[in-house]
């Protein structure tokens, strides 16, 4: 990878959303947390690329 990808991969992206609040019904604030922490170093793990890491760090961000 060399450039972080932000269209969608997703052939339902409303379902992949849907996955991602339902890991978090019902879970305390700090489970929440705790899990979004693990998620984010699984799939930072999965892209490998530490340039399209900090683009996405930096856009994230950003965004908020």
């Amino acid at each position: 990878m060399t450039a972080l990808k932000t269209e969608s991969s997703f052939p339902n992206p409303d379902a992949a959303y849907e996955t991602l609040v339902e890991a978090h019904r019902g879970v305390s604030e700090a489970d929440s947390a705790a899990l979004n922490a693990r998620l984010v170093l699984i799939l930072s793990n999965h892209i490998g690329d530490l340039a399209v890491l900090k683009e996405a760090i930096a856009l994230a961000k950003k965004a908020g």
